[in-house]
């Protein structure tokens, strides 16, 4: 039996799965055995399409092939033991090289057979911004080649700096460690230049090509007509094609996106697979074009392990549904704000100003600049090596405003040689101060660094001072960003070629004041993002607080885009069924006016949901103040409709109130009239009522209960007079430290962890999470919502580090939460929500492309004589 199998396995190579069947009864192998052979093949590639990480979904009745490395492949055995020499060890220890591994064979099994006779595929793989994408498709690379794929296009990003570090990394990787494997047919300098006599490299089968392109018109056009030179022998050259920041330049642009298309049409066996961090744009494409590069046969989100600094580590994020809103990360101390009236200073105001502008070194900009040295000097004491040190300044698009900040930048560095040759007093004292703060906001210990005494710092502070390079990375500069000339100190100032792709190394202090609201667009210039390797504690981003919120918003945004993945296998659906949710915000575009121009607005529901106060207005001005009052009147009323229409609960302990038996109606005219602020995006009262009322009309949440969760009178809290001489004592509820001084302040969580159950019956010893307490509501009042109240003194006073005191205007702040049951029956009504998605309805599974187009003008031809244009 096992010889019978290892001729199935080898032939298995050469062969889709159905054909290596017929081969082996050809062979006339007993049936029985042919039933085992099959049963353990599927069970060896069903084990790698269902790995748990990373999460993916994929084509249905795809037909499953890859059975994972083997003995005598070359390409991943090589580049697995690179990993093992160059990788630190720690994260060697940790795993590393296994997620690489695991992740990498998943992609690979998404893949066609490279021996089936035709195909084209299209996949998307999500990455983390500066989390190891190259690595995995590097990884990718040399299985698939190992597996028999031949030719291996990427596709570059649009800048030389990209496309020439990828290359540099895929020889490195790749290319030397099995030289005699591979043909390089772009190389670290040159971009593709056609080759003569194409057909002796494309029909020969002992070797891989390799081409990293930029996308740029001139360079396509050529890769095109060369492939169409050879398309004679192209069938015999299964290719791979890697999109490195696929929502770039590939979709919805005049030149780029055709001559991808023709590159991609013009190989008859092809996988497209497209990486990104941030792919809005992607899931936003319009499925039914074929231009339009929609992942319409798989999606993967690649893990990142627990020492990835990422958006929500920095920045915190809200909780999703279903999350313990105390579980979700708050944000690390380490964003910095930028006074609004530092920012003019910072970047020109209007593009006519752009000329004549010179930035100023103001109070923020210089702290971050002696946070840089200080920070440098810390890793050089820890490590005893100098490596590379990097800081960003990022203000404008513009070249003429990089080159702007040269003299003061280079200015503050002479000026702190000579304050430090100098042993100025003053400039030592305002270092000392510096050091004292931010060791004291971010502890090295809780976050398993070493801490470092202010005098080795000042030891080694004016080599790191001398070592510093200005340097201005755009298309027009002569002098780039370099680190392979040796241990880099920089501080680099750029925009977009340094926001796609390209990796400052050891990156400590960002600083980052350019103007956009677009979801891809921000995130990708978050080159802060990322692994730091013994310096956990040092990084810092200087940013305006508008940006801080923004951030904010899209840590909430990608966890949720992953969840919206993981629903998808949940409900075991492809690509091509159910769609990935997008949440939306008001203030910020989600991607490019020209790209997910079909996308259309989604249907969700509330049920199962706990919508709460989070934000409340602080500024010392009329308008926080009649925010609240505003709020003040809509409890009151609330609270009145409770005293006269439902029945008040005597069993309820000290510090608690408890009603009901409250009517919808009431409650709707609660909704409306209590604000949750803007930023709570998903607290919109017009879908929330409109949600109440679609459930009312279904027998649903007609009736509600209605609390007030305070404190025991005895507690030395000030009290708040309800209906019915009774009173409760205030709670306390404080800012997160990220945003102390805000002119909105964000609590992040405002109900306790058994709250959501004050109506309920639950055993005091009984471990509960929200997920239990679903469950428990939906035993005992599965039709019935929850109203919570909480009075919150607006004087609270923090007594975490990463905690500020509220600082509220008034003495009284109402919180208040909504618990939404989830529906006895099971299934949930929608309400046209703020998230979007990609438009399904002109797809039909199982169709091939000539139908798909049939049909899909026959639809439209139904929509155009339907007068009110909506199909049945």
């Amino acid at each position: 039996m096992e010889a019978a199998w290892n001729a199935y396995r080898k032939q298995i190579d050469h062969f889709p799965p159905h054909e290596v069947t017929q081969h082996m009864r050809d062979m006339l192998t007993p049936e029985d055995v042919i039933d085992k052979l099959i049963k353990r093949h599927e069970a060896e590639t069903t084990r790698y399409l269902e790995l748990k990480e990373p999460l993916g979904v994929g084509r249905e009745h795809a037909q499953p092939w890859y059975t994972g490395p083997r003995k005598g492949d070359r390409n991943w055995p090589a580049y697995e033991a690179h990993l093992n020499r160059t990788l630190p060890k720690d994260a060697v220890l940790n795993g590393a090289i296994r997620t690489i591994d695991q992740a990498s064979d998943k992609v690979v099994a998404m893949l066609d057979h490279p021996a089936t006779s035709t195909f084209n595929s299209r996949g998307l793989v999500v990455g983390h911004v500066q989390s190891g994408k190259t690595s995995n498709f590097t990884a990718v690379i040399a299985k698939a080649a190992d597996r028999g794929y031949r030719m291996f296009i990427v596709l570059s990003g649009v800048h030389n700096a990209l496309r020439r570090q990828t290359q540099t990394r895929l020889i490195r990787d790749v290319v030397r460690l099995n030289p005699t494997l591979w043909h390089q047919i772009t190389t670290a300098d040159h971009d593709f230049v056609p080759t003569p006599n194409p057909a002796s490299l494309l029909a020969g089968k002992d070797q891989s090509l390799l081409l990293v392109v930029k996308k740029n018109s001139i360079v396509l056009e050529k890769l095109k007509d060369w492939l169409a030179s050879s398309r004679s022998h192209l069938q015999n050259c299964p290719a791979l094609i890697i999109d490195d920041e696929a929502d770039q330049a590939t979709l919805a642009t005049r030149t780029i996106n055709p001559l991808i298309v023709e590159v991609i049409e013009s190989l008859p066996r092809v996988c497209y697979v497209g990486y990104t961090a941030t792919p809005f744009a992607n899931l936003l494409a319009d499925p039914a074009d074929k231009t339009d590069f929609y992942p319409k046969d798989f999606i993967l989100s690649l893990p990142r392990s627990g020492d990835y600094q990422g958006p929500e580590t920095l920045f915190g994020r809200s909780a999703l549904d279903g999350e313990d809103p105390n579980a979700v990360p708050g944000g690390r101390d380490m964003v910095r704000r930028i006074p609004d009236d530092e920012v003019a200073l910072l970047r020109p105001a209007r593009k006519a100003d752009v000329p004549d502008f010179t930035p100023e070194v103001t109070a923020s900009l210089r702290q971050a600049v002696l946070w840089f040295w200080t920070a440098t000097a810390i890793r050089r004491v820890r490590s005893g090596t100098v490596d590379h040190s990097s800081m960003l300044v990022h203000a404008h698009t513009d070249t003429r405003v990089h080159d702007s900040y040269r003299e003061p930048l280079t200015s503050l560095r002479d000026e702190a040689e000579t304050l430090l040759s100098t042993s100025d007093e003053r400039f030592l004292a305002e270092l000392r101060q510096l050091w004292d703060d931010e060791s004291t906001r971010v502890d090295a210990t809780a976050l398993g660094e070493r801490s470092v005494d202010f005098d080795s710092i000042v030891a080694l502070l004016p080599q790191v001072v001398a070592d510093t390079q200005v340097i201005m990375d755009h298309y027009r500069s002569t002098d780039r960003l370099d680190y392979e000339a040796g241990p880099a100190t920089v501080i680099a100032v750029g925009g977009n070629t340094l926001s796609r792709g390209l990796t400052l190394e050891g990156l400590v202090v960002s600083v980052f004041v350019r103007s956009s609201d677009v979801y891809d667009t921000l995130l990708q210039m978050g080159r802060w993002f990322g692994y730091r390797p013994d310096y956990t504690d040092l990084p810092r981003i200087y940013m305006p607080a508008q940006v801080i919120r923004w951030f904010t918003h899209l840590a909430t945004v990608e966890a949720e885009m992953r969840l919206e993945i993981d629903r998808l296998l949940e409900e075991h659906k492809s690509p091509t069924e159910l769609a990935v949710r997008i949440r939306c915000h008001p203030q910020m575009r989600i991607t490019a006016p020209s790209k997910g121009r079909t996308k259309v607005r989604a249907a969700a529901a509330y049920g199962g949901a706990l919508v709460e106060s989070r934000y409340f207005p602080a500024a010392p001005d009329t308008t926080a103040r009649k925010w609240h009052r505003d709020n003040a009147a809509a409890v009151e009323a609330l609270l009145d409709a409770a005293a006269n229409g439902a029945t008040a609960d005597e069993s309820m302990p000290d510090g608690r109130i408890l009603w009901r038996g409250l009517s919808g109606a009431d409650v709707i005219d609660f909704v409306e009239k209590y604000r949750f602020h803007e930023r709570s995006t998903n607290a919109n009262s017009r879908l929330m009522r409109d949600y109440i009322q679609k459930r009312m009309e279904d027998g649903g949440l007609v009736s509600w209960n209605v609390g007030v969760v305070g404190t025991a009178s005895a507690n030395g809290q000030p009290q708040v007079g309800l209906k019915g001489d009774r009173s409760i004592g205030y709670v306390t509820r404080t800012r997160l430290g990220i945003n102390g001084d805000d002119d909105v302040a964000d609590i992040k969580t405002l109900t306790g962890s058994r709250d959501e159950g004050l109506d309920l019956t639950i055993d005091p010893k009984t471990v509960m999470n929200r997920t239990r307490l679903q469950t428990v509501r939906l035993e005992q009042q599965p039709e019935t919502g929850l109203i919570l109240l909480y009075p919150i003194n607006a004087s609270s006073k923090a007594t975490r580090e990463d905690r500020a005191d509220l600082n509220v205007p008034g003495d009284l702040v109402w919180g208040a939460a909504i618990v939404f049951p989830k529906p006895s029956g099971g299934r949930d009504v929608a309400v046209e929500y703020d998230y979007v998605a990609a438009d399904l309805s002109r797809i039909f599974p199982g169709a091939t492309d000539e139908e798909q187009d049939d049909d899909a003008s026959v639809l439209q031809e139904n929509l155009d004589s339907d007068a009110s244009g909506a199909p049945s």
